[in-house]
């Protein structure tokens, strides 16, 4: 029973009967031997028949529990049809009823009643090997806020797909919440909320905190990179920058979301046959993601020979008081970056008409902010203006794709965080890209396992753009798409993987031999499910 209750040994009913005798499963299982395409296509069947995608997830989920193989072999033959179950923008409902739907553990939660043995903790999990680890305290989960350790369907969801496209062993992850309270009133009050239900954690205790559970990895295990995921604005940049050149380690909110803008803009500008420096550039929403994409922006314009003060001077935000400028004084340090020396403007339809921006990038989380008056106001600023709409999940998202191309009359380039459906315009087709950083962190973690590297640099993410950039073709382009297909998923994973592989071998940050032919080494770390 004990084999047949191990998700990562369990065959089901694909035990063959020679194996029935040998490990006891005599009686145990139905007398059909399956092979796992039969398993598949009853699972399918299965799934198929659910009535809501909420259904569907928790399926998935008591699948993962049941049959690694099988779980993944599904996901990694159809991963269109499947991620938007298993991640977003099912996750983000999966994530606030998961009180409700919650069955078995998929990782750890570290408690504020941990403090003091977190390590006597993580020595539960039953893997020794663990190289990557993804973390969320909950403050930020999607666009949804703070939802406490409801938050672990976010980790769990993440680190899924490391393994379903870029064939990260499985065994190799952990996900992990903290659970440092919640500041939801309502789900303190939940009597099916999972965690503490008490006030969160600050300032110097929580500081403490974040400091106790990083040293607790590096004791128990070593070399493990971490994925920071779904902190809030205040947070996430702050433990980014204190932790990264200590332990490997990035947050794919802001590196894996820029890489993932940046990308889209590259091969925009490319069939534009534009440079990025002609262009102004336009974030709504000035938090940790908006400030990642303006970043690494700079950093890829400075690759065409220009200074980063003049790659900046391209770049403007608009946060919740208006545009950000110098004279303002309640800026972060990460926005007085990009505050430039002119006057307050209030809205962002304003800001985009009198900067006559002709890329737009929405951060902010705002369902409906790309109102018909903006992007007709892009239009009028480029003949193919850019609107990408990145806030996840699509009810968060700041325009529809058909609100995109209708209000351009089918000029935009139009990008999104979760996926819209097709369009037709005037007999044209045309195919919303999908800026998923599903594209970006994936192939980040194949390369980190291929060379176990000391830091993880931003030039990491501006090489996996610049990767990802060069596999969108004409043809896609014509089509409306600025990524490559979903469909070819794992095929451009390893592309990416492979760029970003050899550079980490380039900066002397890996720590295994380069081996003769890097796209062979990197294939070969691939885990394929198979009984």
């Amino acid at each position: 029973m004990d084999l047949l209750r191990d998700p990562r040994w369990n065959h089901g009913t694909a035990f063959t009967r020679d194996e029935r005798v040998e490990y006891g499963l005599l009686g145990l299982l139905p007398d059909i031997v399956s092979t796992m395409q039969m398993q598949e296509r009853r699972i399918k069947a299965h799934i198929d028949s659910l009535p809501t995608d909420l259904d569907k997830y928790i399926y998935f989920n008591d699948l993962q529990d049941r049959n690694e193989s099988c779980y993944y072999s599904i996901l990694m033959k159809d991963p269109v049809k499947y991620m938007p179950i298993v991640y977003t923008p099912t996750v983000g409902l999966a994530c606030q009823t998961f009180g409700r739907i919650y069955r078995r553990p998929k990782g750890l939660y570290i408690s504020l009643k941990h403090r003091g043995y977190m390590s006597e903790v993580m020595r539960n999990w039953p893997e020794a090997d663990v190289r990557f680890i993804c973390v969320t305290d909950g403050e930020r989960i999607l666009g949804l806020g703070d939802l406490g350790a409801q938050g672990m369907g976010i980790p769990i969801g993440k680190l899924a797909l490391y393994t379903a496209v870029a064939g990260v062993p499985p065994y190799f992850t952990l996900p992990i919440v903290l659970d440092v309270g919640t500041n939801n009133k309502e789900l303190r009050n939940d009597p099916f909320y999972i965690g503490v239900p008490q006030e969160r954690l600050v300032d110097e205790e929580y500081d403490a905190f974040i400091e106790e559970f990083v040293q607790s990895v590096e004791e128990v295990f070593p070399g493990c990179c971490i994925q920071w995921e779904d902190f809030a604005n205040q947070n996430a940049g702050i433990i980014l920058e204190r932790y990264r050149n200590r332990i490997p380690s990035f947050n794919d909110d802001i590196q894996g979301t820029a890489a993932t803008g940046v990308a889209g803009i590259i091969a925009a500008m490319k069939y534009k046959s534009e440079r990025l420096q002609d262009q102004t550039f336009l974030f709504f929403g000035a938090g940790s993601a908006g400030l990642g994409i303006a970043n690494l922006l700079c950093t890829a314009m400075l690759k065409d020979g220009i200074t980063v003060e003049e790659a900046r001077s391209r770049c403007w935000l608009v946060d919740s008081k208006g545009l950000v400028v110098k004279q303002r004084n309640d800026l972060s340090e990460g926005k007085a970056d990009f505050a430039h020396d002119h006057r307050g403007i209030p809205t962002l339809l304003e800001s985009v008409r009198e900067l006559k921006a002709t890329v737009i990038i929405g951060t902010s989380t705002i369902p409906n902010s790309f109102s018909r008056d903006v992007i007709e106001q892009m239009a009028s600023n480029a003949e193919r203006p850019i609107i990408m709409a990145f806030s996840n999940p699509t009810s968060k998202s700041e325009c529809s794709a058909q609100d995109a191309y209708l209000w351009s009359e089918g000029r935009a380039i139009f990008a999104s965080g979760s996926p819209f459906p097709p369009f037709e315009y005037q007999g044209k087709t045309i195919f919303p890209g999908q800026g998923n950083n599903i594209y970006i962190f994936p192939a980040v973690g194949l390369a980190i396992l291929a060379t176990k590297p000391k830091t993880i640099p931003d030039k990491v993410f501006s090489r996996a753009a610049r990767a990802l950039a060069s596999l969108v073709t004409q043809e896609q382009f014509d089509r409306g798409q600025v990524y490559p297909p979903l469909e070819k998923i794992r095929e451009s994973t390893h592309h990416v993987a492979v760029a970003v592989t050899e550079y980490f071998f380039e900066a002397g940050l890996a720590t295994v031999a380069k081996p003769d032919s890097v796209e062979e080494y990197v294939a070969s770390m691939s885990w394929k499910p198979e009984y």
